[in-house]
């Protein structure tokens, strides 16, 4: 059980932020997670990959739960955050095209899904992106919503350690 895992003193949930830093909004989940590392967050790893997202699987191949924050380019308005459960259905492919890689989250996710190596709580939070030229800070828009995205991740890793979270299938766009 979920959390009898937690209760044995292991890190169980893992939070990746996924971007570029030096491509404007590409670097938002690399910001929410540099903002995570600084609070106390017991039984939680945060990690930052800026990467090719083939090593997203190996990076979350121990653990029960895995949050990832990245840009997203969906055509709604900068600052529209999605959230995904990913672990019973496929995320729309087509958000997450703006990375410089070939390989990106979707992909990944999808490829771990073939495996039989999701984990088995994965939520994805989509950030809408403005502007990826290079050398450009977060667009305002961008910025406010990874502070609610903060909010959110927090949320979900106490509904995660106390075992409370479900599979469900429904994706939303928050904000």
């Amino acid at each position: 059980m979920f959390s009898d895992f937690i209760t044995q003193g292991k890190s169980s949930i893992l939070v990746i932020g996924v971007g570029n830093a030096y491509r404007g909004d590409d670097a938002v989940g690399l910001i929410v997670a540099q903002h995570l590392k600084k609070q106390i967050l017991d039984h939680v790893n945060i990690l930052e990959e800026s990467t090719d997202g083939s090593v997203l699987t190996e990076l979350w191949k121990n653990y029960d739960a895995v949050i990832i924050i990245d840009a997203v380019c969906s055509g709604a308005k900068p600052g529209t955050l999605h959230r995904f459960n990913a672990s019973p259905q496929p995320i729309p492919t087509k958000y997450f095209h703006c990375s410089t890689h070939t390989f990106g989250v979707a992909e990944a996710i999808e490829l771990a899904r073939a495996l039989k190596q999701l984990p088995q709580y994965l939520i994805v939070y989509g950030i809408e992106g403005k502007c990826f030229e290079t050398g450009v800070r977060l667009s305002e828009e961008v910025e406010k919503a990874a502070q609610e995205v903060l909010k959110r991740v927090r949320q979900d890793i106490i509904t995660l350690h106390h075992g409370k979270a479900q599979n469900n299938t429904k994706n939303t766009n928050i904000l």
